[in-house]
């Protein structure tokens, strides 16, 4: 069996079950790695996407050979249709993965996962085995791998509430300046104490907008500046 496209017609019962193997072997390859994480789609979705789309790619194929043989050549016809619709379907299931949790939109990765597994399914069906299953690997290398490998420390907002503003301004001020940590932007809120305050009882919220150097991660930055006994709260925020 030749391991490239071949004619519809020429495809053999064998022929049509290998790549329909493959799809599935594809779809659970991807499918477990999401899965493990605990994504919206897992497992399941992913094989049934792969596998879907490699039978439509398959039904295209074996319909357009059963055009070529019952009509004349003088009949046109669109290849690739029906696979072009797969992949614009995909897109409508991939965005029920991504959802909005506390302002942060999450789920991309998965819906991309989804599209991509399609892809695979119909190149499979198509019959590039190498191609599929060297796409299915570079997939993997760069769900799994790629954040290991390529660390990027993204600009991010992080919210600090505190109090004793005259204490704790100069900590943050010299804890950001000892780390290396760029402070591109500063927002700033005051929240009146309450009548039975003492002196200085304000609550200030400063939103700083940082860009960390390669060896820091958010997680320290939060992690140390919360241990400070006058700041109550440290997060990160989109807004």
């Amino acid at each position: 069996m030749s391991f490239s496209l071949i004619h519809a017609n020429e495809l053999t019962s064998l022929d049509l079950l290998i790549r329909i193997f493959v799809a599935v072997l594809i779809g659970c390859v991807v499918g477990t790695e999401r899965e493990y994480k605990n994504r919206p789609a897992g497992l399941r979705t992913h094989v049934l996407v792969c596998l879907g789309a490699c039978m439509i790619a398959l039904a295209e194929g074996l319909f357009t050979a059963n055009i070529d043989a019952s009509t004349s050549s003088n009949v046109t016809y669109n290849f690739g249709r029906l696979c072009a619709q797969v992949i614009s379907g995909i897109g409508f299931l991939g965005a029920g993965t991504i959802f909005t949790q506390r302002k942060k939109i999450a789920g991309l990765t998965t819906a991309a996962s989804l599209w991509n597994t399609a892809c695979l399914g119909i190149v499979t069906g198509y019959g590039y085995y190498w191609l599929s299953l060297c796409g299915c690997a570079l997939v993997l290398v760069t769900l799994m791998l790629l954040q290991k490998v390529i660390r990027v420390n993204a600009i991010k907002r992080v919210e600090v509430r505190f109090s004793n503003r005259a204490e704790t301004i100069p900590f943050i001020n010299e804890f950001f300046e000892k780390a290396g940590i760029k402070v591109l932007d500063l927002d700033f809120h005051i929240e009146a104490p309450a009548e039975d305050s003492p002196k200085d009882g304000n609550q200030y919220a400063n939103t700083y907008t940082l860009h960390l150097p390669g060896k820091l991660s958010y997680t320290d930055v939060i992690n140390q500046l919360a241990a400070y006994p006058h700041i109550y709260s440290v997060r990160t925020t989109n807004t």
